[in-house]
């Protein structure tokens, strides 16, 4: 992948800088917030059931985005929108209304959870009118939902994990300026035409597509603990899908996407250029590749690939919750103080970390959904399981949140990952891992190893009732002779399981690389990034790819040089785990 480098010239124009509504009063809308639900819980406090815990979250999302294919631009899109999250909880710490029905679905959240609110401050009355509404709304929700689980808890076994539904944080204060969203609508049109251009140059490039994308996100979020936050985090991002077809049917895509935290620090205009040059050569080469037939066998991972490699295999069995439904595999709920991985490799997930590898990091945050401020978190050191990534529901063994309690609008939080961080103490240059995947084929008399460079993304399946195993989705795979050669390949997927997949990492690189994209789960889509070097791993196994039976088009492109406009894949967007 191309590093972003410090842009040159995405702005020939003069930047539109668009600012989020001013308050009438500073505060206004934590201000609202704060007085309604204040109101609310000492009126609740007089009903059999009281409310015990009640949260506010208003989440701004602000954005722009100009989209083009084959050099033309297709759309513009600004939005502008705030939406409301409520979570009400009655009962207590111990048993409260979240808690799950067993079998009759995982999570115990129902009904709706969030509702649109006014994107100015002009009059706080209104905003509090709407707070009162959705607030009786799920008050009821939360008194029916509350009956059910005491009843349910009567009549099915006793539960294995008889930690409570929730968990005590300590109160949070933080304000920050509204950030505005920065861009120059004609300048991003013309450089998504600019961008997407190259594409029409191939008669195999069926669909291609150029994306520049700014989005501002300001939360206001209360609590009955005391919390009052405010935050709000800007994201750029670019990118670049393209994909052709293959005689035998086989879909070929290609994916780069630049994300930065500031507009400019996405790259300039001639490496974005240079990086869809270099989309159209892979693709054209893909199409006549050969295929992989199913293999098991001695790899090598590129940064990016082993990133995500981990997030699926390792980072959403860390996830707090599952180890505690019980409808989830497990897979690492006994393993606590075990060496999981080799002793050179530790894993840490870190919100607050900002930039690696010259990179900024999709998986930044100062504050999670549910009040608790982001912290480091170790969860792998020198290969021993020691930590898992907790919201505020606690688990056996981990009784508080680590302010990884996340969720898209109208979701409800839990444990989700952050930036996964792969670090090494012995690791190696490149050569080094390839010498050493070269000795693997040789002593184990095998045709070729694989090496994977790049990938689209990946899923997991986390559940009791599907095998647990994971996917990973590569987009440019070579095979590596015992001569040293390398040829590009196609039709592969990567697959496995988690255990065997560990015990099968022998070393790394000394480089690292970043891939920033959005996961999917139970609490919605959220970004995250994972940051790790190469890897060499013993044994690895892939599968053919799906592939689609039409064939390539039958008509021959027009002469003109006119194209149909397709649209892509977003790149990076990890799957949901099973079930979720």
């Amino acid at each position: 992948m191309s590093k972003p480098a410090k842009l040159a010239a995405l702005l020939t124009a003069a930047v539109v800088v668009v600012a989020a509504p001013q308050p009438l009063r500073a505060d206004a809308t934590l201000k609202a917030m704060a007085t309604e639900l204040e109101r609310s819980l000492k009126a609740f406090s007089e009903q059999p059931t009281p409310a015990y815990y009640l949260s506010y979250e208003i989440t701004e999302d602000r954005t722009a985005t100009a989209s083009a294919a084959f050099g033309a631009l297709t759309a513009w899109m600004e939005m502008d929108r705030r939406i409301l999250d409520i979570d009400l909880r009655v009962g207590g710490y111990d048993l409260d209304n979240t808690h799950p029905i067993r079998g009759g679905g995982r999570l115990g959240f129902s009904g709706p959870s969030y509702g649109n609110v006014p994107l100015a401050d002009t009059d706080p009355d209104v905003l509090r009118s709407l707070l009162w509404y959705w607030t009786d709304k799920k008050y009821k929700q939360a008194l029916e939902k509350f009956t059910m689980v005491k009843t349910n808890v009567q009549v099915k076994v006793e539960e294995e994990d008889t930690t409570g539904d929730f968990s005590p944080a300590k109160a949070e204060q933080a304000e920050e300026d509204s950030v505005p969203l920065m861009f120059d609508r004609a300048a991003w049109e013309r450089k998504v035409a600019e961008y997407s251009a190259p594409f029409a140059g191939s008669p195999h490039i069926y669909s291609a597509q150029a994306s520049l994308n700014g989005n501002v996100e300001t939360r206001w979020y209360v609590n009955s603990d005391g919390s009052r936050i405010k935050v709000s985090q800007p994201f750029y991002r670019l990118t670049l899908v393209a994909s052709t077809k293959a005689d035998d049917g086989m879909e070929l895509p290609r994916y780069e996407t630049f994300f930065s935290l500031t507009l400019d620090g996405l790259p300039s205009d001639e490496e974005v250029v240079d990086t869809a040059r270099g989309m159209v050569a892979d693709l054209e080469a893909l199409r006549t590749a050969p295929l992989v037939d199913p293999y098991t066998g001695p790899a090598i991972l590129s940064g990016r690939a082993s990133g995500v490699f981990f997030h699926e295999i390792l980072g959403h069995r860390l996830e707090g919750h599952r180890q505690k439904l019980a409808t989830e595999g497990q897979t690492f709920k006994k393993m606590v103080g075990e060496q999981v991985l080799d002793p050179a490799f530790s894993v840490v997930f870190d919100p607050t970390a900002t930039r690696a590898a010259a990179t900024d990091l999709a998986g930044s945050y100062r504050f999670d959904n549910q009040g608790v401020k982001a912290r480091r978190v170790p969860v792998i050191e020198k290969g021993v399981l020691t930590n898992f990534l907790m919201s505020r529901r606690p688990i056996e063994g981990f009784p508080r949140s680590n302010g990884h309690g996340r969720k898209n609008v109208g979701a409800h939080p839990v444990a989700r990952q952050s930036n996964l961080i792969v670090e090494v103490t012995t690791p190696v240059s490149n050569a080094a891992l390839k010498a050493r995947l070269l000795e693997m084929v040789r002593d184990q008399g095998l045709p070729f190893g694989l090496y994977f460079e790049d990938i689209q993304g990946g899923f997991t399946t986390t559940g009791r009732f599907r095998p647990n195993a994971f996917n990973v989705q590569p987009v440019l795979v070579y095979r590596i002779y015992p001569d040293g050669r390398e040829e590009l390949v196609r039709g592969v997927d990567l697959i496995g399981t988690p255990l065997t997949s560990f015990s099968k990492i022998t070393a790394a690189s000394d480089e690292v690389a970043v891939f920033n994209g959005m996961c999917g789960a139970e609490s919605g889509s959220v970004p995250v990034a994972a940051v790790s070097p190469a890897i060499l791993v013993s044994q690895i196994e892939v599968q053919k790819k799906d592939k689609s039976q039409d064939r390539t088009p039958v008509l021959e492109p027009p002469g003109d040089g006119a194209r149909s406009f397709g649209h892509g894949l977003a790149h990076g967007a990890a799957r949901p785990a099973e079930g979720q």
